[in-house]
């Protein structure tokens, strides 16, 4: 991938582009980033983590502060966000043009995404346009504080006889996504949440059929009212 304007002379490989990204979008969803989110994140070990920061702060596209808390410079939020462009690119084609399943695209655009050129780019931009949403409902650089300001909350947080529409998901984790597609969760469906259980769970109504999501499954899907008809 070509280096944004003003970012230092380093050589970039694909494990440095996925930490940059991961940092960024962590931060986007949580907050405050340290080593055990990106190692959550990616699902690698902890001396994996601290080695990258190593690299990554010794190239000046990270720093890691007394406590332990990682952010981007600005070279390398340049980096990272060419990234999740790319990414939201890659995944918009493949969906839009190819079809390819909405739960598919993002493993599949997370090993595109390095070997796009900027001609390319410039030329899915042309054809889908520079904003839009992705399969999974979200959109470029809209974090949760930004969600909850648009209207929008988990569908852990909605009050028992909601009727809502579903508006986004958490994409990293591809058996959630395919679980969610064999439930009807989807973005853009409708749906009324029964109850809040005691056992942890939310019961829902999906079209003519219920389901029933754990704490950690229902806090992945952002939700906003439905229109009344």
């Amino acid at each position: 991938m070509e280096k944004p304007a003003g970012a230092p002379r380093v050589k970039l490989t694909i494990s440095k582009e996925d930490y940059l990204k991961a940092i960024a979008e962590a931060e986007a969803e949580e907050g405050a980033v340290i080593g055990a989110t990106i190692a959550r994140w990616l699902g690698v070990s902890a001396p994996a983590v601290a080695l990258a920061l190593r690299r990554l702060r010794r190239d000046k596209l990270a720093r890691v502060d007394q406590k332990g808390r990682i952010s981007l410079t600005a070279a390398g939020r340049g980096i990272a966000d060419k990234l999740q462009l790319r990414h939201h690119l890659v995944e918009r084609m493949l969906h839009e043009l190819l079809g390819v399943e909405w739960y598919k695209v993002h493993d599949e655009a997370e090993r595109l995404e390095h070997a796009i050129s900027a001609d390319v780019e410039r030329r899915l931009i042309e054809k889908l346009g520079p904003s839009g949403s992705c399969p999974h409902g979200n959109q470029i650089n809209k974090n949760a504080s930004e969600r909850r300001r648009m209207g929008l909350q988990q569908l852990w947080e909605t009050p028992p006889v909601s009727l809502v529409r579903v508006d986004s998901m958490h994409e990293r984790d591809r058996g959630l996504l395919e679980y969610f597609d064999s439930l009807g969760v989807r973005p853009g469906v409708h749906l009324k949440v029964i109850s809040r259980n005691y056992d942890g769970t939310v019961s829902l109504r999906i079209g003519d059929k219920s389901a029933t999501l754990g704490e950690s499954a229902a806090k992945k899907v952002w939700v906003s009212p439905a229109p009344k008809r």
